[in-house]
Protein backbone atom coordinates (compact mmCIF):
# COMPACT_ATOMS: atom_id res chain seq x y z
CA UNK A 1 0.00 0.00 0.00
CA UNK A 2 1.57 3.30 -1.10
CA UNK A 3 -0.33 6.61 0.58
CA UNK A 4 1.85 8.87 -1.06
CA UNK A 5 0.40 11.17 -3.85
CA UNK A 6 2.21 10.70 -7.10
CA UNK A 7 3.65 13.82 -8.41
CA UNK A 8 1.13 14.38 -11.09
CA UNK A 9 -1.38 14.20 -8.70
CA UNK A 10 0.19 17.20 -6.68
CA UNK A 11 0.30 18.79 -9.53
CA UNK A 12 -3.59 18.25 -10.30
CA UNK A 13 -4.77 19.03 -6.66
CA UNK A 14 -2.52 22.45 -6.64
CA UNK A 15 -3.83 23.64 -9.76
CA UNK A 16 -7.40 23.22 -8.47
CA UNK A 17 -6.55 24.59 -5.00
CA UNK A 18 -4.99 28.10 -6.77
CA UNK A 19 -8.06 27.88 -8.80
CA UNK A 20 -10.12 27.34 -5.64
CA UNK A 21 -8.75 30.28 -3.92
CA UNK A 22 -8.12 33.02 -6.86
CA UNK A 23 -11.89 32.05 -8.74
CA UNK A 24 -14.00 31.12 -6.50
CA UNK A 25 -13.19 32.45 -3.01
CA UNK A 26 -13.52 36.08 -4.11
CA UNK A 27 -17.69 36.33 -4.52
CA UNK A 28 -18.63 33.00 -2.78
CA UNK A 29 -20.63 34.58 0.31
CA UNK A 30 -22.59 36.81 -2.14
CA UNK A 31 -23.33 34.25 -4.58
CA UNK A 32 -24.47 32.40 -1.33
CA UNK A 33 -26.92 35.34 -0.29
CA UNK A 34 -28.18 35.77 -4.04
CA UNK A 35 -28.62 32.05 -4.49
CA UNK A 36 -26.30 33.37 -7.80
CA UNK A 37 -25.27 30.39 -10.47
CA UNK A 38 -21.66 30.38 -10.82
CA UNK A 39 -21.67 30.79 -14.72
CA UNK A 40 -18.30 32.40 -15.95
CA UNK A 41 -16.21 30.36 -13.28
CA UNK A 42 -18.39 26.68 -14.51
CA UNK A 43 -16.89 28.40 -17.79
CA UNK A 44 -13.32 28.75 -16.10
CA UNK A 45 -13.96 25.31 -14.91
CA UNK A 46 -14.52 23.53 -18.28
CA UNK A 47 -11.77 25.07 -19.70
CA UNK A 48 -9.17 23.58 -17.07
CA UNK A 49 -10.95 20.49 -17.79
CA UNK A 50 -12.47 20.44 -14.75
CA UNK A 51 -16.06 19.52 -16.14
CA UNK A 52 -14.92 15.99 -17.91
CA UNK A 53 -11.99 15.04 -15.85
CA UNK A 54 -12.42 11.52 -16.26
CA UNK A 55 -13.63 11.76 -19.74
CA UNK A 56 -11.66 10.04 -22.45
CA UNK A 57 -9.78 13.01 -24.67
CA UNK A 58 -11.34 11.59 -27.74
CA UNK A 59 -14.11 13.07 -26.24
CA UNK A 60 -13.32 16.24 -25.26
CA UNK A 61 -12.42 15.42 -21.26
CA UNK A 62 -9.47 15.63 -19.53
CA UNK A 63 -8.89 11.28 -19.25
CA UNK A 64 -7.65 11.16 -15.83
CA UNK A 65 -8.36 8.38 -13.19
CA UNK A 66 -11.12 8.94 -9.85
CA UNK A 67 -8.21 9.84 -7.39
CA UNK A 68 -7.17 13.31 -9.65
CA UNK A 69 -11.37 13.75 -9.26
CA UNK A 70 -11.73 13.15 -5.85
CA UNK A 71 -8.43 15.35 -5.14
CA UNK A 72 -10.18 18.22 -7.44
CA UNK A 73 -13.53 17.64 -5.40
CA UNK A 74 -11.89 18.29 -2.55
CA UNK A 75 -9.92 21.44 -3.03
CA UNK A 76 -13.35 23.42 -4.91
CA UNK A 77 -15.44 22.15 -2.12
CA UNK A 78 -13.03 23.72 0.51
CA UNK A 79 -14.29 26.77 -0.76
CA UNK A 80 -17.27 26.66 -3.27
CA UNK A 81 -19.46 23.58 -2.29
CA UNK A 82 -22.17 25.07 -4.72
CA UNK A 83 -19.77 24.63 -7.37
CA UNK A 84 -18.28 21.67 -6.51
CA UNK A 85 -21.98 20.02 -6.64
CA UNK A 86 -22.35 21.25 -10.37
CA UNK A 87 -18.66 19.53 -11.34
CA UNK A 88 -19.81 16.30 -9.37
CA UNK A 89 -23.35 16.03 -11.16
CA UNK A 90 -21.36 16.85 -14.64
CA UNK A 91 -19.17 14.17 -13.85
CA UNK A 92 -20.25 11.32 -11.77
CA UNK A 93 -23.51 11.13 -13.26
CA UNK A 94 -24.10 12.67 -16.50
CA UNK A 95 -20.72 12.06 -18.41
CA UNK A 96 -19.96 8.35 -16.72
CA UNK A 97 -23.62 7.61 -17.40
CA UNK A 98 -23.42 8.67 -21.14
CA UNK A 99 -19.66 7.30 -21.77
CA UNK A 100 -20.14 4.00 -20.11
CA UNK A 101 -23.80 3.34 -21.18
CA UNK A 102 -24.46 5.71 -23.92
CA UNK A 103 -24.31 4.73 -28.00
CA UNK A 104 -21.50 6.63 -30.27
CA UNK A 105 -24.14 8.84 -31.77
CA UNK A 106 -25.08 9.87 -28.35
CA UNK A 107 -21.18 10.52 -26.91
CA UNK A 108 -20.55 12.06 -30.06
CA UNK A 109 -23.74 14.51 -29.97
CA UNK A 110 -23.42 15.15 -26.39
CA UNK A 111 -20.85 13.56 -24.38
CA UNK A 112 -18.33 15.98 -26.19
CA UNK A 113 -19.85 19.08 -25.43
CA UNK A 114 -20.26 18.23 -21.70
CA UNK A 115 -17.10 17.40 -21.05
CA UNK A 116 -15.82 20.45 -22.27
CA UNK A 117 -18.44 22.71 -20.38
CA UNK A 118 -20.11 23.95 -23.00
CA UNK A 119 -23.10 22.21 -22.13
CA UNK A 120 -24.01 21.61 -18.23
CA UNK A 121 -25.83 18.55 -17.45
CA UNK A 122 -28.53 16.88 -14.99
CA UNK A 123 -29.38 13.75 -13.54
CA UNK A 124 -33.22 13.38 -13.14
CA UNK A 125 -34.13 10.49 -11.03
CA UNK A 126 -35.97 11.66 -7.56
CA UNK A 127 -39.48 12.58 -7.91
CA UNK A 128 -42.33 13.84 -5.08
CA UNK A 129 -42.52 10.14 -3.84
CA UNK A 130 -39.70 8.46 -5.50
CA UNK A 131 -36.98 9.85 -3.35
CA UNK A 132 -34.64 6.73 -1.52
CA UNK A 133 -36.82 4.39 -3.15
CA UNK A 134 -35.50 5.00 -6.90
CA UNK A 135 -38.26 1.77 -7.89
CA UNK A 136 -41.25 4.05 -7.07
CA UNK A 137 -40.89 6.13 -10.36
CA UNK A 138 -44.10 7.83 -11.34
CA UNK A 139 -43.03 9.40 -14.64
CA UNK A 140 -43.73 7.40 -17.39
CA UNK A 141 -42.02 7.17 -21.06
CA UNK A 142 -44.45 5.30 -23.05
CA UNK A 143 -43.46 3.76 -25.97
CA UNK A 144 -44.97 5.19 -29.19
CA UNK A 145 -43.03 3.22 -31.82
CA UNK A 146 -40.66 5.76 -33.29
CA UNK A 147 -40.35 7.75 -29.86
CA UNK A 148 -41.16 7.58 -26.38
CA UNK A 149 -44.11 10.46 -24.50
CA UNK A 150 -42.71 10.91 -21.34
CA UNK A 151 -44.56 12.63 -18.22
CA UNK A 152 -44.21 13.09 -14.46
CA UNK A 153 -42.77 15.31 -12.36
CA UNK A 154 -38.72 15.23 -10.84
CA UNK A 155 -37.55 16.96 -8.29
CA UNK A 156 -34.30 19.14 -6.65
CA UNK A 157 -32.87 18.51 -9.82
CA UNK A 158 -29.13 20.44 -9.50
CA UNK A 159 -28.22 22.52 -12.60
CA UNK A 160 -32.33 21.86 -13.31
CA UNK A 161 -32.07 25.54 -14.62
CA UNK A 162 -29.26 25.78 -16.28
CA UNK A 163 -28.36 22.57 -17.81
CA UNK A 164 -28.44 21.74 -21.69
CA UNK A 165 -29.03 18.03 -21.21
CA UNK A 166 -31.02 16.44 -19.03
CA UNK A 167 -30.79 12.56 -18.25
CA UNK A 168 -34.24 11.47 -17.03
CA UNK A 169 -35.23 7.88 -15.64
CA UNK A 170 -38.72 6.67 -16.38
CA UNK A 171 -40.59 3.65 -16.20
CA UNK A 172 -42.10 2.21 -19.13
CA UNK A 173 -43.35 -1.01 -17.99
CA UNK A 174 -44.74 -0.37 -14.20
CA UNK A 175 -45.35 -4.76 -14.84
CA UNK A 176 -41.55 -5.57 -14.70
CA UNK A 177 -40.73 -3.30 -12.17
CA UNK A 178 -36.84 -2.23 -11.93
CA UNK A 179 -36.31 -3.93 -15.29
CA UNK A 180 -39.20 -1.91 -16.82
CA UNK A 181 -37.68 1.39 -16.29
CA UNK A 182 -35.62 3.45 -19.01
CA UNK A 183 -33.26 6.60 -18.93
CA UNK A 184 -33.57 9.29 -21.70
CA UNK A 185 -31.61 12.29 -22.80
CA UNK A 186 -33.92 15.10 -23.18
CA UNK A 187 -32.83 18.50 -24.65
CA UNK A 188 -33.73 22.16 -22.72
CA UNK A 189 -36.47 23.33 -24.57
CA UNK A 190 -38.22 20.47 -26.10
CA UNK A 191 -41.84 20.80 -26.24
CA UNK A 192 -43.44 20.12 -23.17
CA UNK A 193 -41.03 20.26 -20.91
CA UNK A 194 -40.78 22.95 -18.35
CA UNK A 195 -38.62 24.22 -15.36
CA UNK A 196 -39.85 25.11 -12.16
CA UNK A 197 -39.34 28.05 -9.48
CA UNK A 198 -35.70 27.96 -8.08
CA UNK A 199 -35.80 26.00 -4.85
CA UNK A 200 -34.63 28.11 -1.52
CA UNK A 201 -32.12 25.98 0.01
CA UNK A 202 -30.43 25.76 3.89
CA UNK A 203 -27.25 25.04 1.81
CA UNK A 204 -25.66 25.22 -1.30
CA UNK A 205 -27.54 27.96 -2.52
CA UNK A 206 -25.27 28.94 -4.86
CA UNK A 207 -26.36 26.13 -7.32
CA UNK A 208 -29.84 25.79 -9.07
CA UNK A 209 -32.10 23.46 -7.77
CA UNK A 210 -35.33 23.21 -9.53
CA UNK A 211 -38.73 20.70 -9.84
CA UNK A 212 -39.11 19.51 -14.00
CA UNK A 213 -42.30 18.97 -15.55
CA UNK A 214 -42.43 16.50 -18.21
CA UNK A 215 -46.01 17.14 -20.23
CA UNK A 216 -46.21 15.18 -22.95
CA UNK A 217 -42.67 15.58 -24.17
CA UNK A 218 -41.75 13.47 -27.34
CA UNK A 219 -38.43 11.99 -26.87
CA UNK A 220 -36.80 9.96 -30.20
CA UNK A 221 -35.75 6.69 -29.62
CA UNK A 222 -32.21 7.20 -30.33
CA UNK A 223 -32.23 9.63 -27.05
CA UNK A 224 -33.14 5.94 -24.77
CA UNK A 225 -29.52 5.27 -23.01
CA UNK A 226 -28.85 0.97 -23.45
CA UNK A 227 -31.32 -1.32 -24.07
CA UNK A 228 -34.78 -1.46 -23.46
CA UNK A 229 -35.17 -1.74 -19.32
CA UNK A 230 -31.73 -1.09 -18.67
CA UNK A 231 -32.79 2.33 -16.87
CA UNK A 232 -32.25 1.04 -13.20
CA UNK A 233 -28.93 -0.28 -13.12
CA UNK A 234 -28.02 2.77 -15.32
CA UNK A 235 -28.89 5.10 -12.67
CA UNK A 236 -27.88 2.30 -9.68
CA UNK A 237 -24.15 2.20 -11.22
CA UNK A 238 -24.15 5.86 -11.96
CA UNK A 239 -24.75 7.15 -8.55
CA UNK A 240 -22.00 4.14 -6.98
CA UNK A 241 -19.78 6.35 -8.61
CA UNK A 242 -21.79 9.65 -7.60
CA UNK A 243 -21.65 8.91 -4.29
CA UNK A 244 -17.32 9.20 -4.63
CA UNK A 245 -18.05 12.36 -6.03
CA UNK A 246 -20.41 13.84 -2.62
CA UNK A 247 -17.82 11.63 -0.15
CA UNK A 248 -14.86 13.86 -1.92
CA UNK A 249 -17.36 16.93 -1.46
CA UNK A 250 -18.20 16.45 1.97
CA UNK A 251 -14.38 15.65 2.75
CA UNK A 252 -13.74 19.16 1.59
CA UNK A 253 -16.38 20.95 3.33
CA UNK A 254 -14.70 19.01 6.44
CA UNK A 255 -11.08 19.70 5.55
CA UNK A 256 -11.63 23.54 4.88
CA UNK A 257 -13.68 24.09 7.89
CA UNK A 258 -11.29 22.78 9.74
CA UNK A 259 -8.11 25.37 8.02
CA UNK A 260 -10.36 27.95 9.02
CA UNK A 261 -10.47 26.81 12.49
CA UNK A 262 -6.92 25.64 12.76
CA UNK A 263 -6.11 29.51 11.64
CA UNK A 264 -8.63 31.19 13.96
CA UNK A 265 -7.32 29.42 16.53
CA UNK A 266 -3.57 30.74 16.61
CA UNK A 267 -5.22 34.22 16.38
CA UNK A 268 -7.65 34.72 18.30
CA UNK A 269 -7.04 35.23 22.32
CA UNK A 270 -8.24 34.37 24.93
CA UNK A 271 -6.94 34.23 29.30
CA UNK A 272 -3.75 36.06 27.90
CA UNK A 273 -2.97 33.17 25.30
CA UNK A 274 -3.92 31.63 21.79
CA UNK A 275 -6.75 29.52 22.35
CA UNK A 276 -5.14 26.87 20.47
CA UNK A 277 -3.37 26.91 23.92
CA UNK A 278 -5.85 25.97 25.37
CA UNK A 279 -6.93 21.95 25.93
CA UNK A 280 -10.17 22.51 25.37
CA UNK A 281 -9.37 24.00 21.67
CA UNK A 282 -6.47 21.36 21.26
CA UNK A 283 -8.37 18.50 21.73
CA UNK A 284 -11.14 19.56 19.21
CA UNK A 285 -8.54 20.06 16.97
CA UNK A 286 -7.01 16.80 17.43
CA UNK A 287 -10.36 15.26 16.90
CA UNK A 288 -10.98 16.93 13.44
CA UNK A 289 -7.61 16.06 12.37
CA UNK A 290 -8.15 12.51 13.06
CA UNK A 291 -11.74 12.10 11.88
CA UNK A 292 -10.96 14.16 8.08
CA UNK A 293 -8.04 11.78 7.90
CA UNK A 294 -9.91 8.64 8.49
CA UNK A 295 -12.42 10.33 5.86
CA UNK A 296 -9.84 10.93 3.52
CA UNK A 297 -8.78 6.84 3.65
CA UNK A 298 -12.12 5.46 2.76
CA UNK A 299 -12.87 8.03 0.27
CA UNK A 300 -9.24 7.22 -1.54
CA UNK A 301 -10.25 3.89 -0.93
CA UNK A 302 -13.41 4.03 -2.80
CA UNK A 303 -11.46 6.13 -6.11
CA UNK A 304 -9.37 3.46 -6.47
CA UNK A 305 -11.32 0.81 -6.08
CA UNK A 306 -13.49 2.38 -9.01
CA UNK A 307 -9.97 3.08 -10.44
CA UNK A 308 -8.54 -0.86 -10.56
CA UNK A 309 -11.65 -2.27 -12.10
CA UNK A 310 -12.78 -3.21 -8.57
CA UNK A 311 -16.92 -3.20 -7.49
CA UNK A 312 -17.29 -0.14 -5.31
CA UNK A 313 -20.62 -0.15 -4.59
CA UNK A 314 -19.49 -1.21 -1.68
CA UNK A 315 -16.55 1.24 -0.47
CA UNK A 316 -18.26 4.23 -1.91
CA UNK A 317 -21.38 3.67 0.35
CA UNK A 318 -18.82 3.37 3.10
CA UNK A 319 -17.32 6.72 2.19
CA UNK A 320 -20.06 8.90 1.45
CA UNK A 321 -21.74 7.77 4.68
CA UNK A 322 -18.60 8.49 6.86
CA UNK A 323 -17.49 11.49 5.24
CA UNK A 324 -20.67 13.31 4.87
CA UNK A 325 -20.78 12.31 8.79
CA UNK A 326 -17.68 13.73 9.59
CA UNK A 327 -18.38 17.04 7.09
CA UNK A 328 -21.81 17.67 9.66
CA UNK A 329 -19.65 17.17 13.30
CA UNK A 330 -16.22 18.96 11.92
CA UNK A 331 -18.26 22.23 10.80
CA UNK A 332 -20.48 22.30 13.71
CA UNK A 333 -17.00 22.10 16.00
CA UNK A 334 -14.86 24.89 13.12
CA UNK A 335 -18.57 26.86 14.02
CA UNK A 336 -18.15 26.37 18.03
CA UNK A 337 -13.94 26.81 17.91
CA UNK A 338 -14.86 30.53 16.06
CA UNK A 339 -17.75 31.75 18.83
CA UNK A 340 -19.46 33.98 18.34
CA UNK A 341 -17.72 34.90 14.95
CA UNK A 342 -18.58 31.54 13.98
CA UNK A 343 -22.13 32.51 13.43
CA UNK A 344 -20.87 35.17 11.31
CA UNK A 345 -20.96 35.23 7.35
CA UNK A 346 -17.63 36.68 6.94
CA UNK A 347 -15.79 34.20 8.69
CA UNK A 348 -17.24 31.64 6.23
CA UNK A 349 -17.90 28.41 8.66
CA UNK A 350 -21.39 28.73 9.18
CA UNK A 351 -21.96 28.41 5.30
CA UNK A 352 -19.84 25.42 5.16
CA UNK A 353 -21.76 23.97 8.32
CA UNK A 354 -24.90 24.74 6.24
CA UNK A 355 -23.55 23.39 3.20
CA UNK A 356 -22.39 19.73 5.08
CA UNK A 357 -26.00 18.90 5.51
CA UNK A 358 -27.01 17.98 2.18
CA UNK A 359 -24.05 15.29 1.45
CA UNK A 360 -26.10 13.07 4.16
CA UNK A 361 -29.15 13.71 1.83
CA UNK A 362 -28.80 13.82 -1.97
CA UNK A 363 -26.96 11.12 -4.26
CA UNK A 364 -28.48 8.64 -1.66
CA UNK A 365 -29.20 9.02 2.20
CA UNK A 366 -26.82 8.08 4.75
CA UNK A 367 -29.97 5.25 5.56
CA UNK A 368 -29.68 4.22 2.18
CA UNK A 369 -25.47 3.84 2.17
CA UNK A 370 -26.21 1.47 5.17
CA UNK A 371 -28.74 -0.72 3.53
CA UNK A 372 -26.34 -0.93 0.75
CA UNK A 373 -23.07 -1.57 3.15
CA UNK A 374 -25.14 -4.06 5.14
CA UNK A 375 -26.74 -5.73 2.17
CA UNK A 376 -23.02 -6.32 0.90
CA UNK A 377 -21.23 -7.55 4.03
CA UNK A 378 -23.95 -9.96 4.38
CA UNK A 379 -23.67 -11.03 1.30
CA UNK A 380 -20.19 -11.75 1.38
Amino acid sequence: MNFNLSEEHKMIRDAARDFAQAELLPGVIERDNKQQFPDELVKKMGDLGFMGIMVDPKYGGSGLDTISYVLIMEELSKIDASASVIVSVNNSLVCYGLEAYGSEEQKQKYLTKLATGEYVGAFCLSEPEAGSDATSQKTTAIDKGDHYLINGTKNWITSGGRADVYLVIAQTDRDKGSHGINAFIIEKGTPGFDIGPKEDKLGIRGSDTHTLQFNDVKVPKENRIGVNGSGFRFAMKTLSGGRIGIAAQALGIAQGAYELAIKYSKQRKAFGTEICNHQAIAFKLADMYTEIEAARMLVMKAAADKDAGENYDKSSAMAKLYASKVAMEQTIEAVQIHGGNGFVKEYHVERLMRDAKITQIYEGTSEIQKIVISRSILRD
